[in-house]
Order: C-alpha cells, then sequence, then structure tokens
C-alpha cells in the first residue's frame, strides 16, 4: 500500500503482525507516512485518522475493520471527554454489527508530541463467517444512550475460539459507582460483571489467557488488597496478568479497572477448555503475595506473557533492580521476556504485539530513548508497538511494565 503510515521513529518497525489465527496492531494514532501527526492536539480527527491508519494495517495482514475482535483506545483529552465518548466516536467508525468489545484507558500523556489517542486492536480474519459467534451487550447508561443511536453495545465477544471481554469500571447501567472509593468492592463488582459476561458467552475465568487491570497507587499498600480481590475470583493456573496504575479514571469515584481475554474451544457441542503449555524460569521473578497468575502460556500457536517488571530474580521480594533507570530498567526488563520466550523455542523477534508502560516526562525525546533500548534489545525490526508514557508507574522505584503476544 502506498503510502503507509508509521510511528515517528528511526528505527525499522511492524505496524501489524500476526500469530496463528490472531492479527494484532499496535499503536495505530494519526501519523502519516513520515511519522508526523496530521491533526496535531485535534481529538475528533485523530479518531478519524487513527482508524483509518488502523484500517491500513488491518489491510497488510489481510484483515478489514469488520474483524477486529477487540479495540482498545489509550486516549488522551483535555476538553472533558469521557469513556462513554470516545466508545461511540469509534463506534461510528465500524460500520457492522455487533461492533467489536472497545476497551478504553484514560492516560495523562502520549508517547508523542500533539498525539491525543492510539488504538491498539486484536482482530481475526473471517470471524463474522464462523459457526460460533457469540455476543454479550453491555448497558449504556440512560444518559448515554443517545450517544449509539440505539445500536446494541459490545461487552463481550466470541469469535469462534477468542473470546474479548471490554475493560469496565464498577459503574452499573444506570451510570453509578458501586462502592466509590473502595478498590476491593468494585474489583469484586468488576469481576463479577465479567463473569456474568463470560457466562453468557459459555466460559469462565479459567479460560483466561490475559488479564489487565489498572488502578489508582504508587505503593505495595494501595496494590495488593485489589490484586487479592482480582486473583480470589481465579483458581490456580490463572493467566498472564498484567496490572499497572492509572492516573484518571471515568466516572467520578472509579478507582480501579479491568478486562480480560480468553480462548474456548467448541467440541462435539461442548464448550471445552483448551490445555496450555505453561512455562516459568527459576530466574523470573515472582509475587510478594500468593497469586494464581502465570509469567507464560502457549496455546494455538500464541505465546501470551505477563507484564514483566524489573523486579530481582529468583526472589519474590517485589523489590526492584536498578531502581529508577528507566533505559538500564528496560533492558533488564527484556531479558525476562527473552527467558520466558526461550522455552517454547522462541525469541524476542518473534513477538507479533508489545505493550510497554513507561515512566516519561511527557517529551518525545523520552520516547524515543526508550525506543532506542527497545530496539536494542530484540536485534531486528520491532513488533507492533502500544507505548503506554506514565507519569508514574508502580512507584519512583519501578520505570517501567511490558508485555507481549508471540508466535506460538
Amino acid at each position: 500500500m502506498a503510502n503507509i503510515w508509521r510511528l515517528p521513529i528511526g528505527r525499522t518497525h511492524h505496524i501489524a503482525g500476526t500469530a496463528a489465527h490472531l492479527t494484532f496492531v499496535g499503536g495505530a494514532g494519526d501519523f502519516d507516512a513520515s511519522g508526523r501527526i496530521r491533526n496535531p492536539g485535534k481529538f475528533d480527527a485523530q479518531i478519524e485518522g487513527a482508524v483509518a491508519n488502523l484500517a491500513a494495517a488491518l489491510d497488510t495482514e489481510s484483515c478489514t475493520l469488520d474483524d477486529v475482535v477487540r479495540l482498545k483506545a489509550f486516549f488522551t483529552a483535555d476538553a472533558p471527554v469521557d469513556d462513554w465518548q470516545v466508545i461511540a466516536s469509534l463506534a461510528r467508525l465500524f460500520k457492522t454489527d455487533p461492533l467489536p468489545a472497545i476497551s478504553t484507558v484514560p492516560e495523562p500523556l502520549q508517547p508523542f508530541t500533539g498525539q491525543t489517542i492510539q488504538l491498539q486492536a486484536i482482530a481475526q480474519r473471517g470471524w463474522r463467517n464462523s459457526e460460533d459467534v457469540r455476543v454479550a451487550t453491555r448497558p449504556v447508561p440512560p444518559a448515554k444512550q443517545s450517544l449509539f443511536g440505539g445500536r446494541k453495545l459490545t461487552g463481550g465477544l466470541r469469535a469462534h475460539e477468542f473470546i474479548a471481554v471490554s475493560n469496565r469500571t464498577a459503574e452499573d447501567a444506570n451510570g453509578t459507582i458501586a462502592a466509590p472509593g473502595d478498590g476491593v468492592a468494585q474489583s469484586h463488582a468488576i469481576m463479577e460483571a465479567h463473569a456474568a459476561t463470560l457466562a453468557e458467552l459459555g466460559a469462565s475465568f479459567q479460560d483466561s489467557v490475559k488479564m489487565e487491570g489498572y488502578y489508582f497507587g504508587t505503593t505495595r499498600a494501595d496494590w495488593a488488597p485489589l490484586a487479592k480481590a482480582r486473583a480470589s475470583h481465579f483458581r490456580e493456573p490463572g493467566p498472564p496478568a498484567t496490572v499497572v496504575p492509572c492516573q484518571r479514571l471515568y466516572p467520578k469515584d472509579a478507582v480501579t479497572k479491568i478486562e480480560v481475554l480468553c480462548m474456548r474451544e467448541r467440541w462435539n457441542g461442548f464448550d471445552k477448555y483448551i490445555p496450555r503449555e505453561d512455562h516459568w524460569p527459576k530466574r523470573v521473578w515472582d509475587w510478594p503475595i500468593p497469586l494464581p497468575y502465570r509469567q507464560a502460556i502457549r496455546l494455538r500457536d500464541t505465546i501470551w506473557l505477563g507484564g514483566q517488571v524489573p523486579s530481582r530474580p529468583h526472589l519474590n521480594s517485589g523489590l526492584r533492580v536498578m531502581a529508577g533507570e528507566l533505559q538500564p530498567q528496560t533492558r533488564f526488563t527484556m531479558s525476562y521476556i527473552e527467558d520466558l520466550l526461550r522455552p517454547f523455542g522462541r525469541r524476542p523477534a518473534d513477538l507479533k504485539l508489545m505493550v510497554c508502560y513507561f515512566t516519561s516526562d511527557g517529551k518525545e525525546s523520552t520516547t524515543s530513548a526508550f525506543i532506542e533500548t527497545l530496539y536494542d534489545c530484540m536485534g531486528g525490526a520491532l513488533p507492533p508497538m502500544t507505548l503506554v508514557a506514565k507519569p508514574m508507574m508502580h512507584s519512583v522505584e519501578n520505570t517501567v511494565e511490558i508485555w507481549g503476544v508471540a508466535q506460538g
């Protein structure tokens, strides 16, 4: 395709990648062929440009917007824009029902100057023609229903074996937050809502291949109670997990947001669990409290990684190495990803999606330096990347968390 968009970086990178039956696009923004933002600071225009670039990236893997199962938007808007408005703006650009499962994450920063939104997508070519397509709708608060023009909003979507459940806070059908400010109660409310959605799709949390979450906090005391609440809804072995601090959430009084991705097969008329291969090299860190999650699993020729952080190896201390140093911690974290992929006979070059959360001062030069470190660790072209710049990660000691999906 002529004049295909690219990120404003000086390194070769892919804009889409495929692992088995899934196609991934990392951070599609409103970029032109030279990597410039076409509409700097213009939120609505950038949504349209990002979706157009998402379509262009999917086309390189013989997919279209109709093949998207899960769409995730990281957005930064100075004017009052909440999740429902962003979801509605994106939904208008996806013409076919059912809509994909749409997740949104409000962020105070973006990786590149003038950027206001980036889109991450997981697609499955031709899923709408599958014999097994199931949809669980998501309630829209009455005050927001006019945004959708009567269309049903997807809360969970099963496309053959792949299942996406959109992220959500503890907001109920009327737009009211359960247990305002109480992260533990909100975590349970969200997980119970997700469990009901999965049940409609013939699945459960035990089918999860990825859990992602966001919460307010920068200490272990902030993190641990919510971590225990989420974990209580899984039994071991659980999925790979990534949970990072956030700086914004909607509506007011929401303190956490969670989503899950699953795989489950249909076999002789019954829904069945798909066995997965599991490796956890002893060097790779463990959590400082007992949790059921795994660090890397393989099924259906895809490898799903947990979020890797620069924790001390061989331990579950929760302590970090090279505290507060982004570039050294990034190199160290990538060494964990290499360790996790090795038992599967894979390496970082086999990644088809890489999701990177990193501490930033908001300058594009910080993003560029971070990407240079990633490139040095990859040993070749960079995979599709979602780059999420954060004013603060888990603490001043921890500056980065990275996860990804590799061809298995």
